[in-house]
Parts: structure tokens; C-alpha cells; sequence
């Protein structure tokens, strides 16, 4: 609403104001017995205040300086949750009050039921006392209370029991609670609170365990029947299976960096997990639960910290437009409420499914790769050579409108290789003329199949140092460079010079390429656009380009794929955009080619 007060945002530099208020009386919800002790060295003293640098902040939550101070965790607490920013109107300890004397004066506890959001969970106990688990039911009452649109929400009773630990009584925690809830800050959610969101943050831990731990999500989808339950488990991993001294401490940092944490921390586990496995497993899903309730036994949270941070994920936006993305594609298929989505692998039907390329066993494992917002979708033929022909522009007829497309090669040596091409070949008539231009964005892979099974997705998925995050840029039109290559008309060319797509390599020919450029102004950009990430050079971009002449896939010292205008003749080499190998023999005719999309895309 435009009469909200601007949202207070908290910078890396900014210095904030400290509430040096002492939290003595916290944690009389705790029943000290059970408390675990905190035998882990540090590497450096603990400080007995808190600094009022927020880079300082993190640095010490990362390290671990509260673990042994309650004191000094729930001082940080206060003053990290009170700097959020939330929506007007935000519940406070007051609102709670009323709402418990409203609720509870005069019945009991037990004569209300725990909120709808629960689906039947039992809040976590957590080292808390009689009294402390009796509060954290009256603090998710009166939440649910308050927020009657909160409809499923597997982490808010972790979150409500870790903050009553460091709060003073239930009122300041029930406000704590409704402040994560209600947070409007850029690209950062505390608590999934419907169903529809939850799935999505599932489907985007799964995109990132293809990218950041390829074993492990190997390792489920070749086990499981349904490999998307084990992967909607990932966040009660972290809120309901690790014991609670490697909980509290992700939690210390996850309210001061947000949810991209909690992903860290889920891939870390499921790398360490495949790592630790050396046996067949009947059931995936319990081995992870167990393995990760008995962490303790492979090592510590702070090693465990280390090796999520060690994971050099995507910025806050990426995720969050990837998880935008999952969330739209959810919608699309009406999943918005409690109901199972398929497995990825399960849109092949396997008596069904028909391709002269590709087995339906070989295609399961395709769709596994592809981003999990269209693997929700079963396959469908958009353009065979077989039914046809070897035509390029009827290629493009059958392509255009459709986005992603799965391209499918067969040689007549048989091997079998392709790629995943996020982009609508229409994206290629935006450059008029003969020039050619680069498209697409880093989602795009290619991958062989025969003789072996391999992808390589782009360079800056496997090597993220080699790029930050750019600023946004205004709009601009696509850049063409004078030092590209062009679109060969004869990709089997042993006998001339090779031409390369790399800038720094000239071309005598005018049908230059050029790189992606910003797109539409006031158009959300896609999941891994180019405009977000500055760059080394342009050739870490060269996804997909196509015109009269041909199509190419990957650019720089070569190309992925270099196909000619009469889809027969191809080349694969090495190339800087998705740092492969030759996909089959290097120079190759072609036997069958065909195309697949998404069937609701």
C-alpha cells in the first residue's frame, strides 16, 4: 500500500543503534538439564557487546561468539529482528495481550486446537520446559490468529520455539515471530505461509542441489520412486532433524542473512550425506533423516558452516527469482494446495514416450536435468528430421513460440548428444540482417548421452568466482562486436581455418554475433540473465544463436554445437561458455535430430 512508512534497510556498512538492555531474565522457558554443553573452541575471545557494524554482526554469528552467552545472543536477537523491515501494522507485544486474554482468559489451552498452518506437526521441543512448550502453543494461536492467510508453514514452529529460548516472555516473542512473518525487505523471507510457496523453495533446493551437489541429487533420483518427497524434506533438515546446538547456531545467521543460509546449509548436508554413503540404500528418505539427526557423529557445526559457505551460491536476487519462476510454473499446474506434485521423472510415460533418438529410461534422466519448474510438465515433439525433413527454417517454424526446447542429435557413427536451450528461437529475429545473435541465459546446458551420460552447464554455475553480481543496468539495445565469428555455413571444415566465436578472434565475414543484451525495461528478468552478472569476458555468454545460415550452441575457442543450414553436417569442440569437451566425434553427420518442449510451455 503506498501509505506504508519506508522500509528500513540494513547495509553492510551501515552502523546500527545497540540496545544495550540486559536479557538476564531470559531463558526461564528452558529446561537447563537438557541443555547441550558448548565444548567447541574458537579461534578467537568472545567480545562481551555487540559491535555496531552489521559486517561485524555477521562475522560473529558465523564464527559462533554467542553459543556460550545467552545473554549476549538474545541482546543481538532484539536488535537484529527490530531493524527489519515489515509491513505497517505488524502485531505487537501489546496486540498479544489482548488476543491471549481474549483467547485464554476464561478456557484453557487445551480447549483450542493448534492452527490449521501446523498439518498436524507437534512444535519441536528444544531443550524447552513444561512451561516453554505450553507457550510456544499459546504464542502459534495467537499467530494464527492474527494471520488467518497463513495456510501452511512447516518452519514457523521451529522459529517460535528458538525465539522463546532468548526472549523474556511470550508477548515479545509472539512479536519477534510476526516481525519475520512480516517482512517486506528486498528478495528476503523468513517463513514460507502457504503451501504454493513452500513447494516452490522445494523446487528451487532441488534446481540448486542439480547444480551445487550433481552426486547427491543423482544419487535420489536414481533411488526414489519419487524423488520430489525427499527434496521437500530439505528444510526440515535444518528445523526438525539437526539437534538443536547446530540449529540455534544456522539460526543466529539466518536472521541476519535470510533464507540463502538455510540453502547453503541443506546442500552442505546432502554433500556430506553422499560422501558418507558407501552401501545401497532401500530407503533414501530415512537414511538422510537419520544421518542428519546424527550429524554430531561426522562432524561439527562449525565444520558443517564451513563447508556451506565454502558452496558459492547465486545471489539473494537469483534465488529469488528462480523461486519466483517455481512459483508461477506451481500455479500454472493449480498447485496451491495440500496436494503431492509428480516427480520429474515421472512426466516420461514410459509405454507411451517414442523418440528414434533417446530411450524413455534416457529421456527420464534428461528431464531430471532440466530446471524443475518444466520437468512438472511431460515432454512433447515439436520438430523431427524424420517427419520434417532436414530444413532449417521449418526447424524454426515448429520452434518458435515454445521456450525451453530440448534439442536432440543423432550421428550416424551413433552417438547421441544435445542441449537445454532456455530461450524461444524467436529470441534470433531481434538483430535484423544477417547478424547473428547470442541468446538465452545461464540455465542452458549441453550434455552427451551416448556413448556416456554427461552434462556441462555454463562456466559460472561450476566456477562462480569468475563473476559478481552486476548492478541493474538501464535498457539498452543488443551490442553487436566487429571481433565476433560468424554462423559458419559448413561446420565440417578440416581443411580451412577454424573460426572461433571468441571476440578476440576477427572474422573476415559480416554476419557477426553478438552477446545477449539487457532486454525490456520494467520486465522481471529471468532466472540467470547475463545483465546480472559482470562478466570476464563475453564468451562466458554465448548460449544459443541461430539464423539462415545455421545454429550454433556455446561459444569461445569453438562451439558447443555448430549445425549448418541443411541439418546434416555438425562440429563439437570444446568451448569457454560451458567449458566441455567434444560432445561426440568432433566432425559429424547427422542421422535423426529432433526437438522437444515443454507440453504446457
Amino acid at each position: 500500500m503506498s501509505c506504508e512508512p519506508p522500509v528500513l534497510i540494513i547495509s553492510e556498512d551501515d552502523v546500527w543503534e545497540i540496545d544495550s538492555t540486559t536479557y538476564a531474565d531470559c531463558g526461564h522457558f528452558v529446561d537447563w538439564d537438557q541443555f547441550p554443553s558448548f565444548t567447541e573452541e574458537r579461534r578467537s575471545p568472545s567480545p562481551q557487546e555487540l559491535p555496531h557494524s552489521h559486517k561485524e554482526l555477521k562475522r560473529m554469528a558465523r564464527e559462533g561468539h554467542w553459543a556460550k552467552r545467552k545473554n549476549l545472543r538474545a541482546e543481538a536477537y532484539n536488535n537484529i529482528i527490530k531493524n527489519i523491515g515489515c509491513r505497517s501494522g505488524t502485531p505487537d507485544a501489546s496486540v498479544y495481550h489482548d488476543v491471549s486474554e481474549r483467547l485464554f482468559g476464561r478456557r484453557g489451552i487445551l480447549d483450542h486446537p493448534l492452527p490449521d498452518f501446523l498439518d498436524g506437526c507437534l512444535p519441536p521441543a528444544y531443550c524447552l520446559n513444561a512451561r516453554g512448550e505450553t507457550a510456544v502453543k499459546k504464542v502459534l494461536i495467537c499467530i494464527g490468529n492474527q494471520y488467518p492467510d497463513i495456510t501452511y508453514s512447516p518452519s514457523l514452529p521451529s522459529v517460535v520455539a528458538l525465539l522463546l529460548h532468548f526472549s523474556e516472555d511470550e508477548a515479545e516473542c509472539f512479536e519477534r515471530a510476526c516481525r519475520l512473518i512480516s517482512c517486506i525487505e528486498n528478495h528476503k523471507c523468513y517463513v514460507d505461509q502457504s503451501f504454493l510457496a513452500y513447494e516452490a523453495s522445494c523446487m528451487t533446493f532441488g534446481d540448486l542441489a542439480k547444480k551445487y551437489c550433481q552426486a547427491g541429487h543423482k544419487l535420489i533420483t536414481t533411488s526414489c520412486e519419487n524423488s520430489s518427497e525427499i527434496f521437500s524434506d530439505w528444510i526440515m533438515w535444518i528445523f526438525g532433524d539437526l539437534p538443536f546446538e547446530y540449529t540455534i547456531r544456522i539460526f543466529d545467521i539466518f536472521l541476519l542473512e535470510g533464507n540463502k543460509v538455510l540453502y547453503r546449509v541443506a546442500l552442505a548436508l546432502l554433500k556430506h550425506y553422499r560422501s558418507h554413503v558407501d552401501h545401497e540404500v532401500t530407503d533414501v528418505r530415512t537414511d538422510i533423516q537419520d544421518f542428519v539427526k546424527n550429524i554430531s557423529h561426522h562432524l561439527s557445526v562449525q565444520k558443517l558452516l564451513e563447508k556451506a559457505f565454502s558452496i558459492r551460491l547465486f545471489s539473494h536476487k537469483e534465488i529469488w527469482l528462480l523461486q519466483l519462476a517455481n512459483r508461477k510454473a506451481l500455479s500454472q499446474r493449480g498447485i496451491t494446495v495440500m496436494q503431492p506434485r509428480q516427480p520429474a521423472h515421472m512426466a516420461i510415460n514410459l509405454l507411451e514416450f517414442n523418440s528414434v533418438i533417446v530411450t524413455a529410461q534416457e529421456m527420464r534422466v534428461i528431464w531430471s536435468w532440466i530446471p524443475e519448474r518444466f520437468s512438472l510438465y511431460p515432454p512433447v515433439l515439436l520438430f523431427s528430421t524424420m517427419e520434417h525433413g532436414y530444413s532449417l527454417q521449418r526447424f524454426y517454424t515448429h520452434c518458435e513460440g515454445f521456450e525451453p526446447t530440448v534439442l536432440l542429435i543423432k550421428t550416424t557413427g551413433e552417438e547421441v548428444c544435445g542441449s537445454f536451450l532456455s530461450s524461444d528461437w524467436n529470441e534470433r529475429r531481434k538483430c535484423s540482417g544477417q547478424v547473428a545473435t547470442y541468446f538465452g541465459t545461464g540455465e542452458c546446458f549441453v550434455f552427451s548421452v551416448r556413448p556416456e551420460m554427461e552434462r556441462h552447464e555454463w562456466v559460472v554455475v561450476k566456477k562462480p568466482e569468475l563473476v559478481k553480481s552486476a548492478p541493474p543496468s538501464p535498457c539498452s539495445r543488443p551490442r553487436s562486436y566487429s571481433n565476433g565469428s560468424r554462423v559458419s555455413t559448413s561446420p565440417l571444415r578440416p581443411s580451412t581455418p577454424t573460426l572461433s566465436s571468441a571476440p578476440s578472434s576477427p572474422s573476415l565475414f559480416p554476419n557477426y554475433l553478438t552477446v545477449p543484451g539487457d532486454g525490456s525495461c520494467g520486465r522481471l528478468s529471468p532466472f540467470l540473465s547475463v545483465r546480472h552478472f559482470q562478466l570476464p569476458t563475453k564468451t562466458a555468454s554465448m548460449f544459443m544463436s541461430g539464423n539462415n545460415s545455421g545454429i550454433i550452441i556455446g561459444g569461445g575457442g569453438g562451439q558447443a554445437l555448430n549445425i549448418d543450414a541443411n541439418l546434416n553436417i555438425g562440429r563439437t569442440e570444446h568451448c569457454e561458455t560451458f567449458d566441455n569437451p567434444p560432445l561426440c566425434e568432433e566432425n559429424f553427420h547427422i542421422q535423426h535430430l529432433e526437438v522437444w518442449g515443454c507440453q504446457n510451455s
